[in-house]
């Protein structure tokens, strides 16, 4: 049997709300989303070995309060596509025999910072050191640097940028829990405020509270479980750089395209197979990156193709059918959203469903294209 066969997410589950939630702190959140998904996947906090989580609060004190003893524990931190390269430990500690049942737990108060650690500030980092001095002083003065680079190599519009919000608003439509639901155009994107030059405020991701949680395991205690089992076919992670002045190249990520070459490898699919993808989206850019890096379609058309409705409801393509970043939630780490999403479809159970389903791709990222991890998840082993 190989790797791609051994592994299943046999429980998910996220925070009951998402939103702006004053009263519950980022351990509630993290408490509370792994209940549901132990309940989700029918067993008992007792039944779990391994836990996976991000600091702060960290592993160690969520095990704690959830009366789990771990033998095996991850605390990968490398911001919001952490909880990608948690289930890609998990598989490989199951594989290697060091933990049965690993629960994997995301909460964050990213909206009313109610028990959540303080903005970072830049100091004595190094991108404080070397980027802070000349104004980017976060994400929306930060990450929007590369496309405009992007924008004058390979002549992406305004139009096709702010489009990106409008297709995935139309998944949101479907999705009863999307924070925003209304139907925009790219009038509408235009008309919202500028955040950051060349990006309007419905060009950013939303800032909200939630979580969510994972139950990974082996593949042949598939018939102990209520649900559908989500088979892990592939996985990859990468990293390139801390800052984003020293990206390789502004015009594409080189951890989306190493992080992916390995999940596709591993899994022995191609782009042909894949009926769903989510790909994280902190801001509009990101899909565009991500469709390239992966190879769907070729350098300086991933607008065009977004523009032309290939991802939205009816396209051939469907990508972030929860709404993504941009309408459904993005607590400030989306990728267990992201991964959430992609177990709904593969199990046939998502607000938008997208019919036959049965490849999901995730990518994400972490930091400003400083990180990524890649999932490729299946209805069945192959």
């Amino acid at each position: 049997m190989s790797a791609r066969d051994e592994i299943i997410i046999a429980g998910a589950a996220e925070t009951n709300e998402l939103g702006k939630l004053p009263d519950q702190s980022a351990l509630q959140l993290h408490l509370e989303a792994a209940v549901n998904a132990v309940a989700d996947a029918g067993l008992r906090m007792s039944d779990i070995d391994g836990i996976a989580s991000v600091s702060q609060p960290g592993p160690v004190q969520i095990a704690h309060a959830l009366g789990i003893t771990p033998t095996w524990i991850d605390g990968t931190a490398i911001g919001g596509t952490s909880f990608l390269l948690h289930v890609r430990h998990a598989a490989a500690a199951i594989r290697a025999g060091y933990a049965r049942t690993v629960l994997i737990t995301h909460g964050e108060s990213g909206r009313s910072r109610v028990g959540a650690s303080p903005w970072p500030r830049g100091g004595s980092s190094i991108p404080g050191q070397f980027e802070a001095p000349y104004g980017t002083t976060g994400p929306t003065s930060t990450f929007t640097i590369p496309v405009l680079r992007y924008m004058k190599e390979y002549g992406l519009t305004h139009e096709q940028l702010a489009y990106v919000a409008v297709a995935q608003r139309k998944w949101a439509a479907r999705n009863p829990r999307a924070m925003f639901r209304d139907p925009i155009t790219v009038e509408d994107v235009f008309a919202s405020r500028i955040v950051a030059w060349p990006f309007h405020l419905l060009e950013c991701c939303l800032v909200t509270d939630g979580g969510g949680a994972l139950i990974v395991t082996a593949a042949d205690r598939a018939g102990e479980f209520p649900r559908p089992p989500v088979h892990i076919l592939g996985t990859g992670e990468a990293a390139e750089t801390p800052m984003i002045s020293q990206m390789v190249d502004f015009t594409e990520s080189q951890a989306f395209r190493l992080a992916g070459h390995a999940a596709f490898a591993e899994a022995g699919i191609t782009t042909a197979d894949v009926g769903h993808m989510m790909i994280y989206d902190a801001f509009a850019h990101v899909p565009i990156y991500g469709l390239e890096a992966l190879g769907f379609v070729p350098k300086g058309e991933a607008g065009a193709f977004i523009s032309d409705g290939n991802t939205e409801p009816g396209g051939r393509l469907p990508l972030n059918t929860n709404g993504g970043g941009l309408s459904y939630t993005h607590t400030g780490m989306y990728g267990m959203f992201a991964i959430q999403e992609g177990v709904r479809q593969i199990r046939g159970e998502a607000a938008a469903q997208v019919p036959g389903a049965d490849i999901s791709v995730i990518l994400g990222n972490g930091g400003m294209f400083a990180t990524s991890g890649v999932l490729v998840l299946g209805r069945e082993g192959r």
